[in-house]
């Protein structure tokens, strides 16, 4: 959409295993012309004209490319894994890209952050949060209790229930049939549609993908949570290490720094995680797991 705004775009090219992403533009974006491509191919993909990227940015850097807002472009290829925004603003520096370049924004430049590990994601939500999410929206079919409380800038959209005595704090953003329990606490973060939050809950700084069920008592705290998750009553999300140090994250065989001391855990798709569960910081739980109640996440490698 971000791109729609700035140039005349006739036909989205999607690699044929993002269908998921392929179905998202068909819904919102039903005029334009999608067609999908094999990766293995080279006959059948579109033509470049910025091949952003030829190899993986350092795990601890942002991998930030500027893309002057010079008339028309044929053709402009960009990673499916990326957040992308435009200024027209004229300063001389706003910092430097991976390779140490200076980033000179000029009038109208296209940026396009390369999203690569599971950090750089959460950032990217809460840049969106900050950057979109600018008052209060508040959607007549929702129902707010008059005992809760709406502080800062926040999206509440349709069917949304917030029962009594709750806090939001914005930014953030509530998706479509969500529901936050009694005393639940919700700051700066962003939930996907149908997503259940259950009494006495602290959220913070975390993205649902949708659909998930958060029992009572849940503290989950910046994290990724994908769809169809149960948390059962009592569990949670640590997201800092007793000695301040910054979390690591594990990649294959190794532990990977991620460069902050506040990160929780990527909790994968149709995970049902069991009662008094704690998931310590930087762990990945793949999806389908099932994890017994009471269980430490991760204990040896922290």
């Amino acid at each position: 959409m971000v791109v729609q705004k700035i140039f005349s775009i006739d036909t989205i090219y999607i690699p044929d295993q993002f269908s998921n992403a392929s179905r998202l533009i068909q819904d919102n974006f039903p005029a334009l012309n999608l067609k999908e491509f094999s990766d293995d191919a080279t006959n059948d993909t579109p033509t470049n004209t910025a091949n952003f990227l030829s190899h993986a940015p350092p795990h601890n850097t942002n991998y930030h490319i500027t893309i002057p807002i010079q008339g028309d472009t044929d053709n402009l290829e960009i990673p499916i894994n990326s957040l992308i925004h435009y200024s027209f603003q004229s300063s001389s520096s706003s910092g430097y890209d991976y390779l140490n370049n200076p980033i000179i924004d000029n009038n109208n430049l296209l940026h396009v952050d390369i999203l690569v590990y599971a950090w750089q994601f959460l950032n990217a939500v809460q840049s969106v949060l900050n950057n979109e999410v600018t008052g209060i929206i508040i959607s007549p079919k929702a129902t707010v209790a008059k005992s809760s409380v709406i502080y800062g800038p926040c999206i509440i959209e349709d069917n949304v229930t917030i029962d009594d005595f709750c806090k939001i704090v914005g930014p953030t953003y509530i998706g479509t049939n969500s529901f936050i329990g009694m005393s639940s606490l919700i700051r700066n973060s962003m939930l996907g549609v149908n997503t259940k939050i259950g009494f006495n809950c602290e959220i913070g700084k975390t993205y649902f993908e949708g659909h998930a069920r958060i029992s009572h008592q849940n503290v989950i705290l910046d994290s990724i949570i994908g769809k169809n998750v149960w948390f059962g009553g009592y569990s949670g999300t640590a997201n800092v290490l007793l000695d301040r140090k910054n979390v690591r994250y594990q990649i294959g065989d190794k532990l990977v720094d991620t460069g902050t001391d506040h990160f929780g855990a990527v909790v994968g798709n149709n995970c049902a995680i069991g009662a008094s569960v704690i998931i310590l910081p930087g762990r990945q739980v793949q999806s389908n797991t099932v994890i017994q109640a009471g269980t430490i996440v991760g204990k040896t490698n922290s």
